[in-house]
């Protein structure tokens, strides 16, 4: 049986701008690869409804789970929400169980929940909500979509509070050979091996050092037994 698949949508102007980096996507790239879901795609989008809308619309019905990143803050600029429930046809308020995880928290910490913070409580009917330990506003789940926040450390928290709750596949399992050789030199060799291990993926990564050309040949595939002979196969073939 083939892997669970698997979109993510990071929102954002400030990502789009280059004004903050995303370690978003590398860490659940890596999450979900040792969980056994393939990430099959990445968007990055603006803060822009339909933009958001449509991209939710078309990875929900193209993948088996969906994640996104950002815009469910408090700030007017926070829409992520609001997008998800229109793309999904459901109505949006305060929900009673969020609130009151927002009230606890804001009482221990001495300030108010006042209505900007009260957004983060604004959940789209029908969603179940995603832990979310670090700073208590929940991220949620509709259909197949997992909401989540934007700041990297309450993204990685609720995405470990969302992969036990997913069935994966097998796990994807990959070696890398260093060949001191520019690719025109190996193409030959790889696009054969490459026939001959149809169930690997074998990628190349040049690379230039000391005026020097080479390439790190990646072997990724879900059987070590056939990962190992490919690697050791190729590892003769360019007297490595």
């Amino acid at each position: 049986m083939p892997n669970p698949t698997a979109a993510m949508l990071v929102i954002g102007d400030e990502i789009l701008s280059g004004r903050t980096l995303d370690s978003n996507t590398n860490h659940l790239a890596k999450e979900l690869t040792s969980h056994g879901i393939d990430l099959r795609e990445v968007r990055v989008v603006s803060d822009e409804p339909a933009a958001i809308v449509g991209a939710v619309k078309a990875l929900s019905e193209a993948f088996d789970h969906v994640f996104t990143s950002g815009g469910i803050g408090p700030t007017h600029d926070d829409i992520t929400a609001d997008c998800i429930a229109e793309a999904f046809g459901a109505s949006i308020d305060v929900r009673e169980d969020a609130r009151a995880l927002l009230a606890a928290h804001y009482e221990r910490q001495g300030s108010e929940l006042n209505e900007a913070r009260l957004r983060m409580a604004r959940i789209p009917d029908g969603a179940t909500l995603i832990d979310n330990p670090v700073s208590v506003a929940p991220g949620f789940l509709v259909e197949n979509v997992h909401v989540m926040a934007g700041v990297p450390s309450v993204f990685k928290a609720m995405v470990a509070s969302v992969l036990p709750t997913l069935t994966g596949g097998a796990p994807l399992l990959s070696q890398t050979l260093r060949v001191d050789r520019g690719e025109g030199d190996i193409a030959g060799p790889l696009a054969t091996l490459a026939q001959d291990y149809p169930e690997l993926s074998i990628g190349s990564y040049p690379f230039q050092k000391d005026g020097k050309y080479g390439s790190n040949i990646v072997i990724r595939g879900q059987d070590i037994t056939e990962i190992d002979a490919a690697i050791a196969r190729l590892a003769t073939e360019m007297g490595v």
